[in-house]
C-alpha cells in the first residue's frame, strides 16, 4: 500500500520551461519607471494624481548600522509590552470602524466595491488577460511582481527558480507568477518549480473560518499541496515545518516564499492583529528555515501596532537587504491589509542560532507566551520609522473609511460621474503599468489535469464557511440565541422545517458500473482521529454547521428519535419493487430464470414481510452497522468503528453477490472522504446506485439501493478493500507504530476520483436530505 506522506526527495515536481522577466532595475522603487496613465479619461491633474497615490501606497524601511540580530538568550524571555503611541492609533481605528457596526453586512460590501477605486481591475484583467484563478488575490501579487524585483538575479542567471508558498489556497499566488512568467517580454528561460501549503480543503476536521473551500487549483494539482503527516495542512504545527523542509528538498534552492495565510475576524474585527499574531510568527520562521540567500519573502499582515508584529518586522529587517510595507491598489483601501516585501535575504548564517530557538517554541502559541524580543533591544531608529509606518497605513484607512460613511448617506450624479471615470481609470492604468498579457488556457497551471471536471466541483460549494448576513450588532445578537432560533432566522429555515412530502422519488441515480477508476492509483492516507466533522467536500458547510451545533447543544440518541408523524417515509415494499424495477430496466429479463439475490442490511422484520410479494428476487439479510456511540455524534459517519464495519459490509457483499444481484445497505451519511469512497466503489460495481431518505429502518441516515451487480468489476476492487480493512483494524487495535495517538484510515481514493464523474452531486444530494431530516426531527417540539 501507497504511502500517505511523501519522503524526503519524493515530492513530485515536474520542471517546467518558462520565459522570465528580464530585470529591468533594482532596488526598492518600481519595477516599470513608465507611466501610461490614460490621457483621455482623466485628463484633469487632480485624477492624475489621485490615480498615480493609488499605486503607491509603499513604505519602505531605512535600516543602519545599529539595526542587528538579537542574540538567542535574549528572546521569548520578557514580557509583551505595549506602545503608547501606536495603541492610540489602534483605539482611534477601531473607533471609525464601530460607526460600521449598525450596517449590514451585504449593503455594506456592494456599496464599499461601489466606491473602490480598483473595483474594476478584476474584470479588466479577466477580460484582458484570461488570467487562471483571476481574484482580488491574483490581481494583489500580480501587482506586487511588478512592483519590486520580486525573482531573486541569481535564478534569472542560472534559468531555475523554486518557489513556495503558505497558506495558500485557493491558488491564486501561484496563477499570478505564472501567468507574470509566461508573458513576460524577455528572452530568458527557466525551469519554475513550486510547492504549496494550505489547510487541506477536504480534511473533515478543518472548519469554521480557517478552510478555504475553493479548490480549482488544488484539486487539479494535488501532488505539488503540502498537507503534512496528518493530512491537516496545519502550519503552525511543528513536525510539519520538519516535513515541509523535507516536502521541498529537491529544490537545489528556494528563491521565493509568499504567506498569505489570515482567520476569520469578523466577529472580533477590533483584534485582529492579536489573532493572527501566531500563525505570522510561524509563516516568518518557516520562511527564514526555507529560504536560500538572496531570496525573498512576502507576508500578508494587517495591522502593526502590538509588539508581536514590532518584534516581526524588525526580525526581518535584520535578515533582509530591503523591507518594505505595501498596500496594493487592488487591495480594499478600508481594510487592514498590508504586504511586507522582503528583498534578498543576507543573513541567513547569522539568523541561524535564533532560528533554532523559534523553531524550538514553534506552534499555535507562539505570540501568546513571551515577546520576541524585549523592547529595549530594539533600537529607537527602528521603532520611529516603524511608528511612521504605522501613521501613514492608518491615515490612508481611516480616510476611505469615513469617505465611503460620508458616500453611504448619499452622492449626486457629479460625484457618481467623477468616481467612475476614476474606475474607469484605475483599471486601464492597472494593465497598462503592469503589462497585462494574454495566457492561452493552454499555458494555464492545470491545463494537464486528469480531470478538468475537478475545476467546476467546487463552483458554489461553501465548505463550512459562514456566510456572513446582517449587521455586526445583529450578529452578535444572535450569537446569544439558541440554536432554534439561529436557524429559524437562516437562510435555511422554510427549507428545514418542510416535511418529507409524498412519493418523494429515489432522487439521483449513478449509472454504472463506472468504468474509470484506476485502481492501481489508489492509496491510504492516515491521520489523527478525527474530533468531529466541521466540514465536507460533499455537502453544504452552512446546513453541516447548523447540524453541529444543535447536536451540541442537544443530548440525542438517534435509536430513541421518533419519525415526524407528517412526514412521508418510503415503505419497505415500495422500495423493493423499486429494486424489481431498477432489475427489469437494466436487462433482468434475459432468459436467466434464477432468483436475482437482494442482500439487505437490515432487520427481517422491517423487509421480510414483503418478501413473498416479489417475483424473481430472493432477499438475504445481515445485520446493519451499528450507530455510533451517543458521545460521537459530531463524528457523523466518521467515527472509525463505524467506518470499518460499514468497509466490511461492502467487502462481503463483493464477495458473495452474483452478477445482476441487488444490494440495500443503510449508511449514516457520507460526508467522509472514507464514505465517499464506498459509494464510489458500489457506483464501480453496480449497474444502477440510488438512495431513499430516510430509511423505512430508522428515522435518520439513507439507505443505499445497488442493483444490477457486476463481479468483473467487484474483483478489480477487491483485493485493495480488503487492505484498507486490514488497515483499518490495525489502527484501531492501536498497532500502528508511527505514532502512539489515536489514527484512523482518511482516505483512501485520491481526491480526483471523488471530485469527478455524478458522484459529488450524488453525494451532495443524498448528504443535503439527510441533515435536512436530521434537523427536521430535532426542530419538533
Amino acid at each position: 500500500m501507497r504511502s500517505a506522506v511523501l519522503r524526503q526527495g519524493e515530492c513530485p515536481f515536474p520542471e517546467h520551461s518558462f520565459n522570465l522577466v528580464q530585470r529591468m532595475n533594482s532596488g526598492s522603487g518600481t519595477r516599470r519607471k513608465r507611466q501610461h496613465l490614460s490621457n483621455a479619461a482623466a485628463a484633469d491633474s487632480e485624477t492624475l494624481i489621485e490615480i498615480q497615490s493609488i499605486f503607491t501606497k509603499i513604505r519602505t524601511y531605512v535600516p543602519n548600522g545599529e539595526w542587528c540580530i538579537p542574540e538567542p538568550n535574549a528572546a521569548l524571555r520578557h514580557p509583551a509590552e505595549q506602545h503608547p503611541r501606536l495603541q492610540a492609533l489602534k483605539a482611534s481605528l477601531n473607533a471609525v470602524k464601530n460607526q460600521l457596526s449598525d450596517k449590514n453586512v451585504q449593503v455594506w460590501h456592494q456599496h464599499t466595491n461601489s466606491t473602490n477605486r480598483a473595483g474594476k481591475v478584476i474584470g479588466a484583467v479577466r477580460s484582458a488577460a484570461n488570467a487562471e484563478i483571476c481574484t482580488q488575490a491574483w490581481c494583489k501579487f500580480y501587482e506586487i511582481l511588478g512592483t519590486f524585483n520580486l525573482l531573486p538575479e541569481e535564478a534569472l542567471q542560472t534559468g531555475e527558480l523554486n518557489t513556495v508558498h503558505l497558506c495558500e489556497a485557493p491558488g491564486a499566488f501561484i496563477c499570478a507568477l505564472n501567468h507574470f512568467i509566461k508573458t513576460s517580454e524577455s528572452t530568458r528561460y527557466c525551469d519554475w518549480t513550486w510547492a504549496a501549503n494550505t489547510l487541506n480543503p477536504y480534511h473533515e476536521a478543518n472548519g469554521g473560518g480557517t478552510a478555504i473551500a475553493d479548490d480549482r487549483l488544488i484539486a487539479n494539482t494535488l501532488p505539488w499541496w503540502f498537507f503534512g503527516s496528518d493530512n491537516t495542512g496545519n502550519l503552525m504545527r511543528q513536525q510539519h515545518l520538519v516535513e515541509l523542509q523535507g516536502f521541498v528538498s529537491n529544490m537545489r534552492r528556494v528563491d521565493v516564499v509568499t504567506a498569505d495565510g489570515s482567520f476569520d475576524c469578523q466577529e472580533n474585527p477590533d483584534e485582529q492583529e492579536a489573532l493572527v499574531a501566531s500563525l505570522h510568527y510561524c509563516e516568518v520562521t518557516a520562511a527564514l528555515l526555507l529560504l536560500s540567500p538572496g531570496g525573498c519573502f512576502v507576508l500578508k499582515m494587517f495591522t502593526l501596532y502590538e509588539h508581536s508584529s514590532i518584534c516581526l518586522l524588525y526580525l526581518l529587517n535584520c535578515c533582509f537587504h530591503s523591507v518594505s510595507v505595501f498596500k496594493p491598489a487592488t487591495s480594499k483601501a478600508g481594510n487592514s491589509e498590508v504586504y511586507v516585501v522582503c528583498l534578498n535575504y543576507d543573513r541567513k548564517e547569522a539568523v541561524r542560532p535564533l532560528l533554532s530557538k523559534l523553531i524550538r517554541n514553534y506552534g499555535p502559541h507562539m505570540a501568546d507566551r513571551e515577546a520576541l524580543f524585549p523592547t529595549a533591544l530594539i533600537p529607537q531608529s527602528f521603532l520611529k520609522q516603524h511608528e511612521d509606518v504605522c501613521v501613514h497605513f492608518h491615515t490612508l484607512q481611516v480616510e476611505t473609511i469615513t469617505e465611503n460613511l460620508r458616500m453611504f448617506e448619499g452622492m449626486d450624479a457629479e460625484q457618481r460621474q467623477r468616481l467612475d471615470r476614476v474606475r474607469d481609470c484605475v483599471a486601464h492604468e492597472y494593465l497598462q503599468r503592469f503589462q497585462v498579457s494574454f495566457l492561452p488556457r493552454s499555458r494555464w497551471i492545470s491545463r494537464n489535469a486528469v480531470s478538468p471536471a475537478c475545476s467546476s466541483v467546487s463552483a458554489g460549494r461553501p465548505l463550512g464557511q459562514k456566510r456572513q448576513m446582517g449587521s455586526f450588532n445583529e450578529r452578535k445578537q444572535l450569537q446569544t440565541l439558541g440554536w432554534r432560533e439561529r436557524i429559524d432566522r437562516g437562510c435555511h429555515a422554510a427549507w428545514i422545517r418542510a416535511h418529507c412530502p409524498q412519493g418523494g422519488g429515489p432522487g439521483c441515480v449513478l449509472e454504472g458500473p463506472r468504468s474509470e477508476c484506476s485502481v492501481e492509483s489508489w492509496y491510504v492516507i492516515a491521520g489523527a482521529a478525527l474530533p468531529a466533522l466541521r466540514n465536507s467536500p460533499f455537502c453544504e458547510g452552512g446546513l453541516l454547521n447548523h447540524l453541529n451545533e444543535a447536536l451540541t447543544d442537544t443530548v440525542v440518541d438517534w435509536t430513541r428519535v421518533s419519525p415526524c408523524g407528517s412526514c412521508h417515509v418510503a415503505g419497505a415494499a415500495s422500495l423493493l419493487a423499486d429494486v424489481a424495477g431498477m432489475w427489469a430496466f437494466n436487462g433482468g429479463s434475459d432468459g436467466n430464470r434464477r432468483k436475482r439475490q437482494c442482500l439487505v442490511f437490515g432487520s427481517r422484520s422491517v423487509w421480510g414481510a414483503c418478501e413473498s410479494q416479489l417475483e424473481g428476487l430472493a432477499l438475504t439479510f445481515r445485520a446493519e452497522p451499528p450507530l455510533p456511540q451517543t458521545g460521537c455524534v459530531t463524528l457523523h459517519d466518521g467515527a472509525p468503528p463505524y467506518q470499518q464495519q460499514l468497509l466490511g459490509c461492502v467487502v462481503f457483499s463483493l464477495q458473495t453477490l452474483s452478477s445482476g444481484d441487488a444490494l440495500l445497505l443503510p449508511v449514516l451519511a457520507a460526508l467522509t472522504r472514507v464514505t465517499a469512497a464506498v459509494v464510489l466503489c458500489l457506483h464501480a460495481c453496480f449497474r444502477l446506485v440510488s438512495f431513499r431518505c430516510p430509511p423505512p429502518s430508522g428515522p435518520v441516515g439513507a439507505v443505499l439501493v445497488c442493483a444490477g451487480f457486476c463481479p468483473e468489476a467487484a474483483a478489480r476492487i477487491l483485493p485493495f478493500l480488503c487492505e484498507v480493512q486490514s488497515c483499518m483494524g490495525r489502527l484501531l487495535r492501536r498497532e500502528d507504530p508511527s505514532s502512539g495517538c489515536d489514527r484512523q484510515v482518511l482516505q483512501f481514493v485520491p481526491m480526483e476520483g471523488l471530485l469527478t464523474g455524478g458522484l459529488t452531486e450524488f453525494l451532495w444530494t443524498m448528504n443535503s436530505e439527510i441533515i435536512q431530516q436530521k434537523l427536521h426531527l430535532l426542530m419538533q417540539p
